[in-house]
């Protein structure tokens, strides 16, 4: 009865754990988004394979440079080693939770002094010989080692998190740095065409001002229109060549081994699926990992109030000793000890005290990181709905801005030719033309980086899921 008792006792012991268990911060969390007021809604294909949501652009050149990040960019290839990291230090705490077993063989040889008094062994050359086992067992008897345990498991979440993080961000920059590129080199062939059309109304006002009906001004200002367009051409590949190294460090290849050959701008707007607000929550990597550290500063509050009560350790050894090789497995060479150990510290000058107002302050500070990363996450998502939104307007004003240049350089030059006006006329319109037509290129460029951001903004295609957190 009287061990029934003790393990019915030690067992019903093992099964509290000190400190508070864990619930979910609560977070500030909208019905809707504000800006999502008139938003296209996907169709029901496109959440069908959100793992892969660079593909919703349609452009293979964009999806195989993504899609080499896991391989060769740096950052992600840290954070995966941070998550490695973070998954041995949750198994090291679980190994916490179960007895130690050691093995041990020794042989010493050794003399005693000569003047001792009263000694047997004075002067005498002795050998010892030992073979042993020996097994440490400390019951988690308040829960210190699960609360630890539950730490570094949800540490280990963060981390996971923390990986999906990286590798979103590397792919939301490449994919901003592709477009921009593009946009360049749509910038580029737009500024080489004008200055083609630019060259041939050169060509025109020199054959004009020979034939005496123009002008040495217009011919000036026609070559002055010329170089000018030339020379924004040339200029665009500064940016260029900085946003192709950009993906080069992105994709982890010096720069000097990697280039993009100039293509057309040929992307579509896509449709991007939005869900509901409080999907957010679960979709966005870096907001699910603020919230698994809230979870672990949770835990070690447990660990740090368990220092408050005594711990307890079974140890065990067993062996064999002799001081003759011959009679080391004897059974008269045996030893063995076994029996357990209750240790409480008495007094720590409030170091105990102090370390659970630690945990505790810390718990709070991640708290407050978890609502501050879901704020921020609702900030950028309504930021980039409101820019595609007012972008999409100002696209549409553009074109007509476009068209409306495009007739007046018709025009204009028809008057030119007819006397009616003079080259001055001309080069207005030509630049306002060529102004437009560089601003309505410009405003897709920004359409779809918004559009990635968004993406990024929304958590691309991960879900909690991944890091096993519906399983806490």
């Amino acid at each position: 009865m009287r061990r029934s008792a003790l393990a019915f006792l030690v067992l019903a012991l093992a099964g509290c754990a000190v400190g508070p268990d864990y619930l979910r911060p609560d977070a500030a969390v909208s019905d809707a988004y504000k800006e999502a007021t008139g938003w296209k809604v996907a169709e029901p294909q496109d959440e069908s394979n959100r793992g892969n949501w660079w593909e919703i652009f349609g452009d293979p050149q964009l999806s195989a440079l993504i899609e080499s990040i896991d391989i060769s960019n740096q950052n992600v290839r840290l954070a995966e080693a941070q998550f490695r990291q973070a998954q041995a230090l949750a198994a090291q705490s679980r190994a916490a939770l179960f007895p130690t077993l050691d093995a041990n063989a020794s042989i010493t040889r050794s003399r005693s002094p000569t003047g001792l008094v009263g000694g047997t062994t004075a002067g005498r050359i002795i050998n010892n010989r030992s073979v042993g086992l020996s097994s440490s067992w400390e019951l988690d008897l308040w829960g210190g080692l699960r609360r630890a345990l539950e730490s570094s498991a949800a540490g280990a979440q963060a981390s996971a998190a923390d990986l999906a993080a990286a590798r979103l961000s590397a792919q939301a920059e490449l994919a901003s740095d592709y477009f921009q590129l593009r946009v360049l080199d749509a910038q580029k062939q737009l500024l080489d065409d004008t200055a083609t059309a630019f060259d041939k109304s050169l060509e025109l006002t020199r054959n004009r001002y020979a034939a005496g009906v123009a002008a040495k001004v217009d011919v000036v200002q026609a070559e002055t229109q010329l170089k000018s367009t030339q020379a924004q051409a040339i200029d665009t590949g500064v940016q260029r060549a900085q946003l192709e190294h950009a993906i080069a460090i992105l994709i982890g290849k010096p720069p000097s081994e990697f280039s993009l050959a100039p293509a057309p701008l040929a992307v579509t707007m896509p449709r991007v699926p939005l869900g509901l607000p409080s999907e957010l929550l679960e979709r966005r990597p870096d907001v699910a990992a603020a919230e698994r550290r809230a979870a672990a500063a949770n835990a070690r509050i447990g660990v740090a109030r368990a220092a408050y009560f005594p711990s307890l350790t079974l140890s065990g050894n067993t062996g064999f000793r002799s001081a003759a090789a011959t009679d080391l497995f004897a059974a008269s060479s045996r030893f063995w000890s076994i029996g357990p150990v209750l240790a409480q510290s008495i007094f720590d000058a409030g170091l105990r005290r102090a370390q659970t107002e630690q945990a505790i302050a810390a718990y709070d500070a991640t708290v407050a990181e978890y609502r501050q990363a879901v704020l921020a996450g609702f900030q950028e998502v309504e930021d980039n709905l409101a820019a595609l939104r007012i972008l999409e307007e100002e696209a549409e004003v553009q074109e007509d801005a476009v068209r409306a240049a495009r007739e007046s350089v018709l025009l204009t030059t028809n008057q030119y030719k007819a006397g009616i006006v003079s080259y001055i006329n001309v080069v207005t319109v030509q630049t306002t033309q060529l102004n437009n037509e560089r601003t309505a290129v410009g405003i897709l460029g920004r359409r779809l980086v918004a559009a990635v951001t968004l993406v990024k903004a929304l958590g691309g295609g991960w879900s909690t899921a991944e890091i096993g957190a519906d399983n806490r």
